[in-house]
């Protein structure tokens, strides 16, 4: 896709930087503790019993750390507002990028109202109880809805007066909730101690076995909703890639740690009621919590009252901050109009973004049946956290050489992967709960490709993490081989667009070269065009020996990482072989540089890199064979560049002692048909010897030219530099080229992962 604007760097007013680690760990707890788990703690102990409710709730904790890391690895490396919208846009592109910014500013919207209507109903009926307000049972509903627009509006006003405000409110409203709520877990831990015989309470421990588990942590998992809000402050937080990743871990945990407290507290509250105490709580449901807890404390309906007003506020003021934040993200990017990004001089907050994320609100509280939006939204928060584990996995492989990382996840992948699964179950679950969120949800997603492909796609600007089209005249795709050829400099150029053209001739193949700017990395994405001149002159020199023969297409490209672009470029060519050239220079710590090393690795397509080729005609090649994966393309390869008249191939294995390992005969015999080739070209040579580097050198030194495959899939780590192939590739100095072949499976996994 063309770009048709450049990274956003013009913008003279940016996001204050003013929230510290308390800030935005505050934040996430905030947010997660919101109503959700007092009503799903009753709920809970009914569907799974006593033991049920502590094992939902720990493993959820687990499930929400795994998804956690993805966001503290994510967020450390690209600290910027926008959170999961930036991060699979990073990964994924720009469609999906936009749906997912789409999705969650939908999502965190809904929640918000949500907590604005459960603050009005606590509220209400409590001021009821005290019997300072009057209320008939037909107009409750109108003053609930009311007090909610009155609450929601409050919180939209503390957000707009800016961050500082926003998180010094989010601090002192969670450290309330966090006091009231630790005091009640306090209370059962010490009540259980002096009364050990109310630990019986949780006999049977799982009632109704371990299948109803998944249950409760379908419709509980939403109380951990919440610590994805941080991600959004990477504009905002002082010292980002050190305090983002430790809010959220710290979030999570603080919130396990809270929840376990809490259901274990309920279960134990209850004494003497006639009947298991687990069953007393369930026939209670979404009340069952705060009916525990009045027994085990006289003022025990005051404080979860008081909990529920701070934990429903405090999660309200989260869920705006969120909203506002990755809708400014999207008109930052261009996505949405200009306008979402517009920053308020006097407070330096987004304030069109966040009068937006108001309309939203707002008509939620007063016209919408929450519940069922509030559904969709769970629905869409799984899916965000499917989505940001799935990031993980493709930047850490994708652009693991180019980020600097503020925290890296232990085992990886195995964390995110377990996560994905279990969500997906979750999810599943969830699309049994109600009906509307199979119209809201399918709208939403509707509404947001429609937007997508009539506005933002023309629209978007390239990032400086993503591949920009500076110049481009494509070839339309016909069912036919095609190369892409990446050309680095005038120099090489022709010797590379020779041999490129002995690959076409064999392939009868169409050839799109590719050109990536180098441009400084402190420099913008702006600056991009002026560092062109040098990839036109080689796609001309290119065009010499290819464009009057064969169908020929070019393009110049930027991105911050030469080959990731390179790389991105062959998979949305749909390349059939990538050819390259390498000069022999590398970085300490790499086999053969930081650009070839990625190619090698990550291209889903054959790779032909070629060193010191300047000649035209090759008599004498030779083939090391080791029996490898790319033996077969090495062979191929070989019989492309050989002179047919006179020429000869050797296919040469070295062997430490005894026997040899491979059969070189049997391996020409089964595949020199498939090659169509003449097999008088080719002759095996076996030597014995205990250091095979050296007589492989020694057995070059007569030869043409060398083709090499290179090391098997997982070889190219640093702790491994010393294979054979990469070895001999650097230290020979005459004609050699390395191949990858295409290994299917892998490629396919590559190309969709």
């Amino acid at each position: 896709m063309k770009e048709t604007d450049t990274e956003q760097s013009e913008i003279a007013v940016g996001l204050s930087r003013e929230l510290k680690l308390l800030h935005i760990t505050m934040m996430g707890v905030g947010m997660m503790i919101g109503a959700g788990v007092f009503i799903g703690i009753g709920n809970a102990i009914k569907i799974a019993g006593p033991g049920g409710v502590v094992l939902t709730f720990c493993l959820n904790g687990i499930i929400a750390l795994f998804t956690g890391m993805s966001y503290a690895e994510l967020s450390s490396a690209m600290p910027r507002a926008g959170g999961t919208y930036n991060f699979s846009r990073i990964a994924f592109g720009h469609s999906l990028g936009f749906l997912t910014g789409w999705m969650e500013w939908f999502a965190s919207s809904v929640a918000g109202s949500l907590y604005a209507i459960t603050f009005a109903i606590y509220t209400t009926h409590y001021l009821s109880q005290l019997g300072l307000i009057s209320v008939k049972d037909i107009q409750l509903p109108l003053v609930e809805k009311l007090l909610g627009v009155g609450i929601a509006s409050l919180f939209l006003y503390i957000n707009y007066r800016g961050t500082s405000q926003t998180g010094t409110t989010e601090a002192l409203l969670t450290l309330g909730q966090i006091i009231i709520l630790s005091f009640i877990a306090l209370v059962g831990v010490v009540v259980a101690f002096l009364d050990p015989e109310r630990l019986a309470n949780f006999e049977p421990f799982l009632p109704y076995g371990w299948k109803k588990l998944l249950i409760t942590m379908g419709f509980t998992y939403v109380a951990f909703e919440g610590f994805e809000v941080i991600a959004q402050a990477g504009d905002e937080t002082i010292q980002p890639r050190r305090n983002l990743p430790k809010a959220m871990l710290y979030s999570i945990l603080l919130v396990v740690l809270t929840y376990v407290g809490l259901s274990f507290t309920c279960v134990v509250a209850v004494k003497d009621v006639g009947e298991p105490a687990w069953i007393w709580i369930g026939k209670y449901g979404s009340k069952g919590f705060g009916q525990a807890i009045s027994q085990l404390l006289p003022f025990g309906s005051f404080l979860t009252t008081i909990a529920i007003i701070f934990a429903s506020t405090s999660a309200l003021n989260a869920t705006i901050y969120s909203a506002t934040r990755v809708s400014y993200a999207l008109g930052r990017d261009r996505m949405l109009p200009k306008i979402f990004a517009h920053i308020s001089k006097k407070n330096l907050t987004p304030d069109v973004a966040l009068a937006l994320t108001a309309g939203i609100v707002i008509s939620v509280v007063a016209f919408l049946p929450t519940i069922d939006v509030a559904s969709s939204a769970s629905m869409m928060f799984l899916f965000l956290f499917f989505i940001v584990n799935l990031c993980a996995v493709r930047i850490r492989h994708q652009m693991g050489d180019e980020l600097t990382y503020g925290f890296l996840m232990p085992l990886f992948p195995l964390f995110p992967i377990v996560a994905i699964i279990v969500q997906a179950l979750l999810a599943a679950w969830l699309i049994h709960v109600s009906l509307i969120a199979w119209i809201v949800v399918p709208a939403w997603i509707i509404l947001g490709v429609i937007i997508y492909h009539t506005y933002a796609k023309h629209r978007t600007m390239a990032t400086r993490d993503e591949v920009m089209i500076l110049e481009e005249k494509p070839i339309p795709r016909k069912k036919r081989y095609r190369i892409l050829l990446a050309v680095a400099n005038p120099v090489n150029a022709v010797q590379l667009a020779w041999h490129c053209y002995r690959f076409c001739k064999a392939k009868k193949a169409e050839v799109e070269v590719v050109h990536m700017v180098p441009v400084p990395p402190r420099l913008s994405l702006s600056d991009a065009p002026k560092y062109i001149l040098t990839g036109k002159e080689a796609i001309v020199e290119a065009t010499l020996y290819l464009s009057t023969n064969f169908p020929f297409g070019s393009t110049i490209r930027y991105c911050r990482s030469i080959p990731r672009g390179i790389i991105s470029t062959a998979s949305e060519q749909k390349a059939d072989l990538l050819v390259m050239g390498w000069e022999g220079f590398r970085r300490k710590g790499f086999a053969l540089g930081s650009t070839i090393d990625a190619v090698l690795k990550r291209t889903t397509c054959n790779v032909a890199i070629l060193k010191n080729c300047r000649q035209q005609r090759y008599w004498r090649v030779l083939v090391p064979f080791a029996g490898g994966p790319n033996s077969t393309f090495a062979l191929e390869t070989a019989s492309i560049f050989v002179e047919k008249k006179g020429g000869e191939i050797t296919v040469f294995h070295v062997f430490p002692s005894g026997k040899p390992n491979v059969n070189i005969e049997d391996f020409l015999r089964r595949n020199l048909p498939l090659l169509k080739v003449d097999s008088s070209l080719f002759k095996p040579k076996y030597v014995m010897s205990s250091h095979l580097l050296e007589a492989l050198l020694d057995e070059a030194r007569d030869y043409d030219l060398v083709v090499i495959g290179a090391s098997r899939e997982g070889l190219f780590q640093q702790a491994v530099m010393g294979k054979l192939p990469e070895e001999f590739a650097r230290q020979y100095k005459k004609p050699l080229i390395m191949v990858k072949a295409l290994h299917p499976i892998k490629s396919f996994v590559r190309k969709w992962m």
